[in-house]
């Protein structure tokens, strides 16, 4: 079986493409139209030197012109001399309109719409016959709002199984897809999604990890426990999913679940309602504990409203705590709506 790599454009746009025997990342990227900026093949200019997040690779030969020693130990890669002997997720260092990347545009068709809570929807869609759909855990499409000519951005909340994928909808009062969702949508509908687009996405596990969720935020996060069950992860993980009343909690079967499957995956649930009698009152930053917090020593990943984010960041510079990475991805409602 071949190697799939992913191409992530600093545009958040990504592309994943299937690597022949003993090939040459930029050559397959060539191959499929997607133009990796490039002054050489030979390992020279340094001109695509690009970051290798996750998987194992040759760097093949190169000169100290084109990408120094200590650059190669950080991971960095060039695109014209890496070969890949496992899947890759590599970080370019250009737009994918720079790379002359054409959208991708699906045709979907709605498979079932859930009211999960009066603020949640949940839908889920069916890809066209011999489709396929490859995103990163994390990512989000602009799912068009049919018989309009708007679209709206969302976050998978599950990965890509059996021609199927769902997603979480903030259900806001007069908001279009929200009055779409709740009044309109039948099985049988086609919704047109284009993407996987976004930075946001599960990077390779290499210390404990911790994930804040704030209300539908909680998408992204559904679908890197469901690649995590399946790849494993040798290092604790914890959530912290917050929500402003008991009713907002949605999902939790499935949080449950992952929960029972692997040991590794824990989570806690908090209410901002002082009236809820939930053990756990407040916002997600009166429960990041310092155990949870390692020292430092961990990868926080974050999917909110912006003030939420805001709030974690004060908290961390109030602690004096430098995560050793910080992913976070901001929604607002006029961007759910």
């Amino acid at each position: 079986m071949g190697h799939r790599v992913a191409l992530a454009f600093e545009d958040g746009v990504t592309r994943f493409i299937d690597m022949g025997p003993n090939e040459l990342v930029a050559d397959a990227a060539y191959r499929l139209g997607l133009n990796i900026p490039m002054d050489c093949r030979d390992g020279a200019c340094g001109t695509c030197k690009s970051f290798c997040e996750s998987g194992k690779h040759t760097k093949g030969s190169y000169i100290d012109d084109a990408m120094t020693e200590d650059e190669a130990k950080l991971g960095y890669v060039l695109t014209c001399q890496m070969k890949v002997q496992s899947d890759c997720v590599i970080r370019i260092a250009a737009s994918s309109a720079v790379c002359k990347v054409k959208p991708v545009v699906l045709k979907t068709t709605v498979k079932q719409v859930r009211q999960l809570s009066a603020s949640t929807v949940g839908l889920t869609v069916t890809l066209e016959p011999g489709a396929t759909l490859s995103f990163l855990p994390g990512q989000y499409m602009k799912v068009g709002i049919p018989g309009t000519t708007q679209n709206r951005s969302y976050s998978f909340s599950s990965m890509a199984k059996g021609g199927e994928v769902d997603f979480l909808v903030r259900n806001i009062p007069g908001g279009m897809m929200s009055t779409y969702l709740t009044a309109q949508a039948k099985p049988g509908d086609t919704v047109t999604m284009t993407g996987p687009v976004g930075s946001f996405y599960l990077r390779e596990i290499k210390r404990p990890l911790l994930f804040l969720a704030g209300g539908t935020g909680l998408a992204p996060f559904l679908a890197m426990l469901e690649d995590i069950m399946r790849t494993g992860s040798g290092h604790p993980i914890h959530m912290i999913y917050g929500v402003n009343t008991d009713a907002d909690l949605v999902e939790m079967a499935k949080l449950e679940a992952f929960a029972a499957d692997n040991s590794a995956f824990t989570f806690s649930t908090v209410v901002a309602d002082a009236a809820s009698s939930h053990p756990r009152k407040g916002y997600v930053t009166h429960h990041m504990s310092d155990e949870l917090l390692c020292g430092g020593n961990v990868d926080i990943y974050l999917c909110g409203p912006p003030p939420m984010v805001d709030a974690v960041r004060n908290f961390l510079e109030a602690k004096g705590i430098k995560p050793a990475n910080f992913y976070f991805e901001k929604f607002s409602a006029s961007e759910t709506m």
